[in-house]
């Protein structure tokens, strides 16, 4: 009797909470069919860009929050399949795109964390790596299949965009700290040949949508948790009648680190402005940030093995930093034919902003007196604006999509010494003597075409091609170190070809080729391994040929009790050219082509409703990256001449043979609309730290438990959530600099954390 009691007692207490496991590889949820022609709300601003990954479904488009605040989180298989908005021409399915593509929904994003970072969600996505550096001076660690991996700082060979406007500047350098994840509606994530369509240093996409305004709302969020984190975020938005709608939203983000020097702090604005007519939309989006944070720097292998808490000497001594500033503005206007002629849609997306960065670095004072050294603070502004044209086109039962592209970045860069003074009387990690003064220009021009064509009943192709040229350049105005000036030139065209089979009900085969262009940056364009003036001449842009074959399956007996969902993609990458660090003396950085690459792997994502309050999801990806070609290369400070061997078949550095996330989730129906409960493993194999392979990064596997918890009071909801990471408290380098020349590779995860969310949410239906 006691123990029916106690399993009564259980269920009451369990009954409170809804386990609800969101979207990784699968968004399940939606509506029949988006029409690519609909108000701005229901056509992702991606779409401006014609290219092939905007996933959603209705349901996520629609709501303010992304789900309704009486709607159960996400549900395997809810109704009907998510719907690609963009990235095929027109509307279609995501169980009939053929190539690999994920989307993580705002509940997922809500259960994940306090939306700071997309390192908190994306590791449900196979194939993609989003390491938090714990270091907010630096930009997250992301790369898929390997690309992006070998970056020391920012995101490289991956294109970021948030609501259509380039995250990712021209010159393939990119950075994610403004996108802000409360207001999404979703996450996107393209992987494979497709990313190709998207030009220059397109690895792979990730895309941030917001979510659109269906009521008059008001909300606050409050966040607390471990290493002293504080956010608060207000916002508010409503339709304004006339087809206008408009949203605006403030944060401010706290947090002390759980290392020492490792504090930081982040103002967040962003605001939406939305009119929908008859056949014209209209889209204004805004936002600024303003961080400032400091950097602990990485941990050499002993470092990490005595105490992962500590902070290398070096950070406190030279009071190592970062400030950013971003401002950014854009627009979109689209336009709906009528059904006559061949024309279809016409939209025009332009955008602008400024971003100012200072950085004073732990570069020695030794390391500053050769007469090449930029010195050891690092200070630029920077202007970018860009503007793309886009036509959809109907050819009988083909659907084409033509457009241009324009994009600049113009950075006026200096560079200072990090000390004043001599002796007793030197001051360090402060603004010293100007060692570098440039204007720094790259411009991306482009054109593309994508045609979508069914070919019988169940096969169709879609394929698409996007050209270019990127041009590269440095005025140098210090010349007493000598003339550093330079430009270069590249041209690319990027086609991808796929095939879609509907072998049978809820089977999809696929198929997908394409090949791909990396240009250097112009940090890896600046300095010439011989020390004279002038562009690094040598240096040549990296190209690719991606091709992957895969499945998407969905069966079961629909919602709930049997639904099952499994996608599978195989792949593989040959590149040639691929860039690498050559040497690395006084500062500055030289880089080589390393010659050829190789990577390959699988992808598996799946999900099961295997009982009506139980599902579980899991993502599974392997990937073997290395070497084809020996180069020789630096591994310290200074390196004047490379001279250490890497041989064929050493794994690229950065990457990792494979990872792994898994959740089980436990949902009574009684209190489906008011909560979640679940655990979530995620495992990764060692990471290669360098070249040579000296060293790596040991695999780790951690848990973690979520839980969340609503309650509504007439127009009010207020939602509690919690998170507790690391349950084991297992200690572990969460990321890694790649080829760090003092070899300080390491940067360390936290042990055990703790968060808790308060959200409060009140509305009036608009």
């Amino acid at each position: 009797m006691k123990g029916s009691q106690g399993r009564s007692g259980l269920r009451a207490v369990a009954a409170a909470w809804l386990c609800a496991a969101g979207t990784g590889a699968i968004a399940a949820t939606g509506e029949a069919s988006v029409p690519s022609q609909g108000p701005p709300s229901e056509v992702a601003p991606t779409a401006a860009r014609g290219q092939p990954v905007v996933i959603a479904n209705r349901r996520q488009a629609d709501s303010p929050s992304a789900t309704p605040p009486d709607t159960p989180p996400h549900t395997l298989s809810g109704t009907l399949p998510a719907v690609v908005v963009s990235g095929s021409v027109a509307g279609r399915r995501l169980d009939d795109a053929p190539y690999a593509a994920s989307v993580i929904d705002a509940d997922t994003l809500r259960g994940a964390g306090p939306r700071i970072n997309l390192s908190e969600a994306l590791n449900r996505v196979p194939g993609l790596t989003a390491n938090n550096r714990q270091n907010y001076a630096q930009d997250l660690q992301l790369s898929t299949r390997g690309f992006g991996a070998r970056a020391p700082f920012g995101v490289r060979g991956l294109r970021l965009y948030t609501d259509g406007i380039p995250a990712t500047m021209p010159d393939g350098q990119g950075q994610v700290t403004h996108m802000d994840l409360a207001s999404a509606a979703r996450i996107e994530v393209l992987r494979g040949p497709f990313s190709a369509l998207y030009g220059n240093s397109s690895g792979g996409v990730i895309a941030m949508v917001s979510a659109p305004v269906r009521e008059r709302f008001a909300a606050v969020d409050l966040d607390a948790g471990s290493a002293g984190l504080r956010q608060t975020r207000l916002s508010i938005g409503s339709p304004l009648g006339g087809g206008w709608e408009a949203q605006a939203g403030v944060s401010h983000l706290a947090l002390d680190g759980f290392r020492p020097h490792s504090a930081a702090r982040r103002a967040l604005a962003n605001g939406r402005l939305a009119w929908a007519g008859e056949r014209d939309q209209v889209l204004v989006l805004m936002n600024s940030i303003d961080q400032r944070a400091q950097d602990p720097l990485g941990l050499t292998a002993a470092q990490l093995a005595a105490n992962p808490d500590q902070t290398a000497a070096q950070a406190e001594q030279f009071d190592t930093r970062k400030n950013a500033r971003q401002t950014q503005l854009g627009a979109r206007w689209s336009h709906r034919f009528d059904e006559a002629g061949p024309l279809s849609d016409t939209a025009i997306t332009a955008y602008a902003g400024r971003r100012a960065v200072t950085q004073w670095q732990s570069i020695t004072v030794a390391a500053q007196t050769p007469v090449g050294s930029g010195g050891g603070v690092v200070d630029f502004h920077r202007r970018y604006d860009g503007v793309d044209a886009r036509a959809i086109w109907r050819l009988g039962e083909a659907t084409l999509a033509t457009g241009v592209n324009l994009e600049r970045q113009r950075d006026d860069r200096q560079g200072h010494e990090n000390f004043i003074g001599s002796g007793a009387a030197q001051r360090l990690g402060v603004t010293g003597a100007l060692r570098r003064d440039e204007d720094n220009e790259a411009v991306t021009r482009e054109a593309y075409a994508q045609l979508e064509a069914p070919i019988t009943e169940t096969l169709s192709a879609s394929a698409g091609v996007r050209a270019g040229r990127v041009t590269l350049s440095a005025q140098d105005r210090f010349l007493s170190n000598g003339n550093d000036s330079g430009a270069a030139r590249y041209r690319y065209a990027t086609p991808a070809l796929g095939l879609g089979w509907k072998a049978a009900p809820g089977w999809l085969l696929h198929a997908a080729v394409g090949r791909g262009f990396e240009s250097p940056t112009l940090n890896e364009l600046a300095y010439r391994a011989d020390g004279q003036g002038g562009f690094n001449a040598a240096l040549k842009p990296q190209k690719s040929t991606q091709q992957e074959l895969g499945l998407k399956w969905r069966g079961g007996r629909g919602a709930g009790d049997g639904a099952i969902e499994l996608d599978a993609t195989v792949f593989h990458i040959d590149t040639r050219d691929e860039i690498g660090v050559l040497t690395n003396s006084g500062g500055r950085s030289s880089f080589q082509n390393v010659g050829r690459t190789r990577r390959g792997g699988i992808e598996l994502a799946g999900a099961w409703a295997f009982a009506r309050r139980w599902r579980t999801q899991v993502a599974l990806g392997t990937l073997k990256a290395s070497y084809r070609d020996g180069f020789l290369t630096c591994t310290a400070t200074p390196c004047a001449a490379a001279s250490v061997p890497v041989p064929a078949g050493n794994r690229i550095a950065g990457t990792h043979a494979g990872s792994a996330y898994a959740e089980l989730a436990w949902r009574p129906d009684e209190v489906a609309r008011h909560g979640e409960l679940a655990v979530e493993w995620r495992g990764v194999k060692r990471t290669a730290v360098n070249d040579i392979n000296s060293e790596w990064a040991a695999g780790y596997g951690v848990l973690n438990l979520r839980a969340r918890h609503a309650w509504r009071f007439g127009a009010m909801r207020a939602e509690l959530s919690a998170r507790v990471d690391n349950v084991a408290d297992r200690r572990y380098a969460g990321s890694v600099i790649v080829n760090d020349g003092n070899g300080r590779f390491y940067e360390p995860a936290p042990g055990r954390s703790f968060w808790l969310g308060l959200s409060l949410r009140a509305a009036d239906g608009g």
